[in-house]
């Protein structure tokens, strides 16, 4: 089950209940969820509306539109863990403007990742300073990351090995390889 930032725990707790009544989700062992067959069967259609809302809806993503803690979960769930360092890796990003909390810390361990809103007390081994935009581009498909900090819109501190492979830790959104925001459908054939 993919996680929902800053959603309440009621909330969620509902949600969770609703689905699990209406037969698309099941729980197993512990506090894992699991889609059903008829949870599976809906998969088509919640791609197919991620593929219209990345084509259409996030054709002009305006700068009230940008949350860089939503960017970050979505960061953090599109990691490619292969990767990652297998030591422990604290990466913090801060990002231009000024974002609310005004950073975040990715704690990588082998494929684990976690992400904190609050300083984690931990010594910082990578620094990502960021221009908000710049990244969502990045995680969106619209601006590769090379270009990112080879113009200074994000920009990297740290030992070099881990400057040089962050790049490859760095994976897109699901619906990047998509057509581009805002073009026309293709012609029918």
């Amino acid at each position: 089950m993919l996680g929902l930032p800053r959603i309440s725990r009621s909330l969620l707790a509902q949600r969770l209940t609703r689905l699990e009544r209406v037969g698309l989700l099941e729980r197993r062992a512990g506090p894992e969820y699991h889609l059903t067959d008829s949870g599976q069967a809906l998969r088509p259609v919640i791609d197919a509306l991620g593929h219209w809302g990345y084509r259409f809806a996030a054709a002009e993503l305006r700068a009230e539109h940008l949350d860089a803690g939503l960017l970050m979960w979505f960061l953090r769930r599109r990691l490619r863990t292969g990767n990652l360092p297998a030591q422990r890796t604290v990466v913090r990003f801060q990002f231009r403007p000024r974002s609310r909390p005004p950073a975040f810390w990715l704690i990588i361990q082998g494929p684990d990742a976690d992400l904190c809103i609050t300083d984690p007390g931990l010594d910082i081994n990578l620094y990502v300073d960021a221009e908000l935009r710049a990244m969502a581009d990045v995680f969106l498909g619209r601006l590769s990351l090379r270009t990112a900090l080879d113009d200074g819109r994000v920009e990297l501190d740290g030992p070099a090995p881990l400057r040089r492979a962050f790049p490859s830790w760095i994976g897109l959104s699901p619906f990047a390889n998509g057509p581009p925001p805002g073009s026309a459908p293709p012609a029918p054939k």
